[in-house]
């Protein structure tokens, strides 16, 4: 018996956020993340969308204050939805995608400013919630 196949049995559940199909629906009309995060602060997705737009535009402590924002939303949101501390968060699930998003921001952005452990342990985070999230983020 492998060992993955043990894991899998006696591990817990993925935890599976719910569906932000409102905010969705903004998004796909054009509504910017700014607009929309006031009323909806505890959307990790749109943190997460900030800290990649002040990424894009060179702003790395704003990327970084917005991934923090997003990353802590996220972890109320994943309490609230049964996850304790440990387990995957499936990035095929599209509303887990907010969270590992704004995780990857984070990592990627404490790197940037020289925080000495945040990366590593955001990395392995990220690793342990879906080895494929990193991968599938940075192909976006």
């Amino acid at each position: 018996m492998s060992d993955e196949f043990r894991k899998n049995l006696m591990g817990p559940e993925p935890t599976l956020l719910p569906a932000e199909t409102e905010i969705y629906q903004h998004l796909a009309l054009g509504k910017e993340a700014l607009d929309l995060v006031e009323k909806n602060p505890t959307s990790s997705l749109l943190w997460a969308i900030l800290a990649e737009e002040a990424w894009a535009e060179g702003r790395t402590i704003d990327s970084y204050a917005y991934a923090r924002v997003g990353y802590h939303r996220g972890l109320d949101s994943l309490r609230r939805n049964g996850w304790r501390g440990v387990g995957p968060i499936p990035w095929e699930h599209e509303p887990n995608q907010g969270f590992l998003r704004a995780l990857y921001a984070l990592g990627r952005a404490a790197a940037a400013i020289g925080e000495p452990e945040e990366p590593e342990r955001i990395e392995k985070f990220l690793n342990d919630s879906d080895p494929k999230a990193k991968a599938a983020i940075e192909a976006s």
